[in-house]
């Protein structure tokens, strides 16, 4: 019986949005919905074990948890019922009227309209409880929050429309009963022998019973029993050999409600001086919220196969925050907080475990499968390079993992690995060759590495945002140092012939003026010209100190709002180059100095900087262009 008038609530704009995209683009995927509420079951009676490890009371009379499934054909219903935590009127208002999730706005910016594409995006998000209605044209949830009086039970109902209803009624069972209504063209699922079936291909694995009822003969007369469904116990739990790769998969999609499935998994129990048992799994999609460090990350934590929370991120470093899975640990205590783990010497012992593990799947995964591999670095690769700064002890394990764009091939796909780079290595040569940019094209034509690219020197590209970074903290690989083609000297050795030749041009008197009226001409713009054996197509090229941050970390330092330390740049010429030749064979001192400083000019945009004055550079742009268009008049 209600005992608070029931109010109309509207959905949350996302809310709405998310709805509509369900019922017409998952038409394909309606079964799924019975996993995503069996789920959402199952962890609301691990939230109420965890909490009555310190509130007993909260049980009541039935410490029992576990999760019944009933249909009804007369009236074409579908429950899903728990006696876990249950909610209160204001968390059914919360939780089932809005989205609190990090990445929201970018996962309704990433929507095509496409119902193909835009599923598998749904499936990244996850649906969760909303995705009672694809299969229902009305929805009710019955609730009441353990601990709380009968008398404040809650009924909340929608049928998608935009609104839901919400009052308050008396109601003598804690936890949830969430009732569907279901559609015409969904009544396959009004059926107890497919629920079953369902519950056995996707929630075998939960570690509570999932009941179904039963007909069965008591004393001549027919009476409605109820057996389990599943096996209802934990699947981490049980040995990897009696496991198969359905189950792994139908696990994964429970753990993290997305439907696509993962890239890999590693399933492991440790025994001796300290127990514990881990399941890793690597996704094949990257979350919205993947580059927000901040944002919830880390393994479902358990501790002798009690629930004790969500998002335990001391158990694996920031760069790994992809990694998904469970950790169930048979020394930790019942009562362990964030802050304990945080400083807990076993939790850091196991963090080095973990993080092995991970690195060693992902190894694995490379050997075993490239194709596979390829989707996990399009993913997950930026991330994975932070390591390479961040964990210095794990550096040896994570860069064989790393995959580049290089100049051996057209191809924009970063495939080469350093060990692939080694293998192919001139003759003679001592460094590996990288250059950075905003992006792989642009990497791709920088003029720094013309002279490597005509010797048939491979080159590295790298365009993400954390390049340069990342490179700062390499020495060498395997014997081999990295060398930043745009810094310091190229370093050639005996790779080119002409550099000997290339030195004794730049000492001539009538090289050292030209070089000498183009730094006149620069003034403070500069900190030095110079003869280039970098160049063979392009006339100039800026190059910077081997300490000096690059273009790619100034433009981090300016998006963050903060101004980067102040670098002046040495300017190449190719001596070589019909522009500069003509440069210096110009007598006027006003027309030399504007071809100088379009030389500089043209440098820094080729790197991917920008021009202090655009408009000036484009009025002398056009006098120089101008005088040439004169010259060829005449």
């Amino acid at each position: 019986m209600s005992t608070v008038a029931a109010e109309k609530h509207g959905f949350q704009a996302e809310v709405r949005e998310l709805l509509h995209l369900m019922i017409h683009s998952l038409y394909s995927h309606k079964e799924i919905f019975l996993r995503e509420l069996i789920s959402n079951a199952s962890d609301a009676n691990d939230k109420l074990r965890f909490l009555a490890l310190s509130e007993p009371a909260l049980y009541g009379d039935d410490s029992d948890l576990r999760i019944w499934i009933s249909c009804d054909k007369t009236s074409g219903t579908v429950t899903i019922r728990d006696n876990g935590v249950g909610m209160s009127r204001e968390e059914a208002i919360a939780q089932l009227g809005t989205i609190a999730k990090s990445g929201t706005s970018e996962f309704f910016k990433r929507l095509t309209g496409d119902q193909q594409k835009d599923s598998a995006l749904i499936g990244q998000f996850g649906v969760g409880f909303y995705s009672a209605f694809i299969v229902a044209n009305e929805v009710e949830v019955l609730t009441r929050r353990a601990g709380a009086p009968s008398a404040e039970g809650v009924r909340w109902a929608s049928k998608a429309d935009g609104e839901f209803t919400i009052e308050t009624l008396e109601r003598a069972e804690r936890g949830t009963s969430v009732i569907l209504h279901l559609k015409e063209d969904a009544k396959e699922f009004c059926d107890a022998w497919r629920l079953r079936s369902l519950v056995r291909r996707y929630s075998d694995h939960i570690g509570f019973s999932v009941l179904m009822p039963t007909e069965a003969a008591k004393e001549g007369a027919k009476s409605a029993e109820w057996d389990a469904a599943n096996e209802a116990k934990a699947l981490w739990t049980r040995p990897r050999t009696e496991l198969k790769d359905e189950e792994y998969r139908e696990f994964y999609k429970h753990l993290t409600h997305d439907f696509t499935e993962p890239l890999a998994w590693s399933h492991n129990k440790v025994e001796g001086k300290r127990e514990y048992t881990s399941l890793l799994y690597l996704p094949a999609r990257a979350p919205f919220d993947l580059y927000q460090r901040d944002a919830a990350r880390g393994l479902k934590l358990y501790v002798r196969r009690v629930f004790i929370m969500d998002d335990a991120e001391q158990f694996l470093p920031l760069y790994l925050r992809f990694v998904k899975g469970v950790i169930d640990s048979n020394d930790l205590p019942l009562n362990v907080s964030r802050e304990l783990l945080q400083q807990d010497a076993e939790v850091e012992a196991m963090r080095g475990a973990l993080t092995k593990r991970a690195l060693d799947m992902l190894a694995k995964l490379s050997r075993d499968d490239a194709e596979k591999y390829a989707t996990f670095w399009k993913e997950f690769g930026a991330v994975l390079k932070e390591g390479v700064s961040d964990d210095a002890n794990s550096r040896e394990k994570i860069l064989p993992l790393v995959r580049f764009t290089s100049t051996h091939t057209e191809s924009n796909d970063p495939t080469v690995s350093l060990a692939d780079y080694l293998s192919r290595m001139k003759a003679g040569q001592q460094l590996i060759y990288y250059v950075t940019a905003e992006g792989v094209e642009s990497a791709r034509s920088q003029p720094c590495i013309e002279q490597l690219r005509a010797k048939g020197v491979e080159v590295l590209l790298m365009g993400d945002r954390v390049d340069e970074w990342v490179m700062s903290h390499l020495r060498e690989f395997e014997g081999k140092r990295f060398k930043d083609a745009a810094r310091g000297d190229l370093e050639l050795g005996s790779l080119v012939d002409a550099l000997p030749e290339a030195n004794a041009m730049a000492q001539t008197p009538e090289t050292k003026a030209v070089l000498e009226r183009v730094k006149k001409a620069l003034g403070e713009r500069v900190t030095e010209v110079r003869a280039s054996v970098r160049l063979t197509e392009s006339p100039a090229c800026l190059v910077i100190g081997d300490n000096d941050i690059g273009a790619q970390m100034r433009r981090v330092f300016e998006a963050a709002g903060q101004k980067p330390p102040e670098v002046k740049p040495t300017l190449e010429i190719n001596l070589d180059h019909a522009l500069v030749k003509s440069l210096a064979a110009t007598d006027d001192e006003a027309e030399f100095g504007e071809m100088a400083q379009l030389l500089a000019d043209q440098a820094q945009l080729a790197e991917g900087g920008r021009i202090a004055n655009a408009g000036q550079f484009v009025q002398r742009l056009n006098r120089v262009l101008g005088r040439l268009v004169a010259a060829r008049a005449v």
